[in-house]
């Protein structure tokens, strides 16, 4: 709206504050046509010292502060300045920045500090109606008309007589306005307007005393003005009353924007009492998980321990295996030897040398018979403390079903006791190691045992019936206050 880049100053000064006499605006019209620049024409009185930052708004009438301008353009300064002197200025306003409503509107002249220092008379922007009209007179019209203009001197010495009446009027509605400001102080503006209307009247009136020596221009500009100032006492009087209304209104709004703000006071009280309600269990709720968190962080630490040992056990199991394979082997290539040795000694029993040898064969086989022995005792302890392994897992939460397959029996070949000629004599101390193994095939979960004709479907079935599944992840538990504990943590996030 502004056609410069600056912001004029402006303050939010009551209009009592305000002087309107300091800056008188003259040759203001009534209305203006849309669509064309307008000028603007001012006296700076002796009352009133310009600065660079003085300005002309055009306002709404209605306005309350000098923030409400439509638009402005800054006061050029001028050039010729004397203290006792006034000064006749001009300014233009472009008309793209121009109102274009048929709204009344007003010159204002605000000076540096936002302080309006004159006020015009309210105008227009709107097309004209009235065409002008040539009129063509003979010499008896002319009498005529000069005859009208002594009717006309004495019409408006009548009419003189109305507009002291008239300014007898306005002087009972300034009266009036005036108690309306001590009534309505929010409405001072619209009272102000109305009394510069007032000021501006009385100076068209003392000029009309200067302008009688023209009949007929002084009867045409006092009728104008006689129906201007009807028109306006309406309009003050249609103020007056709108003025009343507003106010009631306004009572009204600021009754239920109380109660209003009452109501929103309450619901506020409320809800930092939910919010301080919900911190608290909020707290409560962390706390509870940094305990679970050390439960089960403890809990896997306990597990990875467990596991490692499980690895070393079976590692050592592979290794006394492979021993034991090894041995056998070896047992087996003596026995291919001693048997050699037997048919050479009974096809040779003369050969001493033989026999003594078979001796020595004899008591190193006796010597690995022992060592095997020893063996045999030490994998089935090492057995035993792999299953009770095993039951400590199994009481553990994210034990899998995979554990309760059967461990691998150690291999063993079977006896060749028709090719030997003595026979195997370690067939029967791996028949009985391998009867004394316990069955594995025991629950994991409730301890149950189970024979050894149970099919290993059944057996994975029963252990999985103790299973239970996250819903959330793919973990599974065995304990059902270890799995309980799990989905407690699944709700906390």
């Amino acid at each position: 709206m502004d056609e410069t880049l600056d912001e004029p100053p402006t303050s939010a000064v009551f209009l009592d504050n305000c002087h309107f006499s300091q800056v008188i605006f003259n040759n203001v019209e009534k209305f203006y046509v849309p669509g064309g620049d307008i000028t603007c024409y001012y006296t700076l009185t002796q009352h009133i010292a310009p600065r660079r930052k003085d300005w002309v708004g055009i306002f709404r009438v209605g306005w309350k502060t000098t923030r409400e301008y439509y638009t402005f353009m800054w006061a050029p300064f001028p050039v010729d300045l004397s203290g006792d002197s006034v000064v006749q200025q001009q300014i233009q306003f472009r008309a793209y920045y121009l109102p274009k409503d048929d709204e009344y509107y007003q010159f204002c002249y605000v000076d540096e500090e936002g302080v309006v220092r004159g006020a015009s008379i309210p105008f227009q922007f709107r097309a004209e109606t009235e065409d002008d009209i040539l009129v063509v007179t003979t010499q008896g019209e002319v009498e005529e008309i000069e005859q009208q203009n002594k009717d006309l001197l004495k019409e408006n010495k009548e009419l003189k007589e109305s507009c002291l009446c008239l300014q007898k009027q306005n002087l009972g509605l300034q009266e009036e306005l005036r108690l309306a400001q001590e009534k309505m102080k929010e409405l001072e503006g619209e009272v102000c307007f109305l009394q510069t209307g007032n000021l501006e009247l009385r100076r068209a009136q003392e000029l009309q005393a200067g302008e009688m020596s023209s009949a007929q221009m002084n009867l045409a500009s006092v009728r104008e003005q006689n129906l201007t100032l009807g028109k306006e006492n309406k309009e003050l009087q249609k103020g007056l009353e709108s003025l009343r209304s507003s106010c009631e209104k306004l009572e009204l709004e600021g009754n239920f924007l109380k109660e209003e703000n009452k109501r929103l006071t309450e619901q506020n009280g409320c809800k930092e009492r939910e919010l301080q309600q919900f911190k608290e269990h909020n707290q409560e709720v962390s706390s509870e998980k940094e305990q679970l968190e050390n439960r089960l962080k403890t809990t896997l630490d306990h597990m990875d321990q467990l596991q490692s040992q499980v690895l070393n056990q079976e590692k050592e199991m592979e290794s006394l295996v492979q021993m034991d394979h090894d041995k056998t082997e070896q047992l087996e290539h003596l026995k291919e030897e001693n048997r050699q040795l037997r048919i050479t000694v009974t096809e040779q029993h003369q050969n001493r040398d033989l026999a003594k040898e078979l001796e020595e064969k004899n008591h190193l086989f006796q010597i690995l018979q022992r060592k095997k022995d020893e063996i045999d005792e030490k994998n089935l302890r090492l057995r035993q403390e792999n299953n009770e392994l095993l039951m400590r897992l199994s009481e553990s939460s994210d034990y899998s079903a995979r554990v309760a397959v059967p461990l691998a029996q150690v291999p063993t070949r079977p006896p060749e006791s028709a090719n030997l000629l003595f026979g195997n004599p370690y067939y029967n101390s791996l028949e009985s190691s391998a009867v004394n193994v316990p069955s594995v095939k025991k629950c994991p979960l409730c301890h149950e045992v189970f024979s050894d004709d149970i099919g290993p479907r059944q057996y994975e079935d029963h252990v999985r019936s103790h299973i239970l599944d996250c819903p959330f992840c793919d973990e599974t538990f065995g304990d059902k206050q270890v799995y309980d504990d799990h989905m407690y943590c699944h709700s906390l996030e």
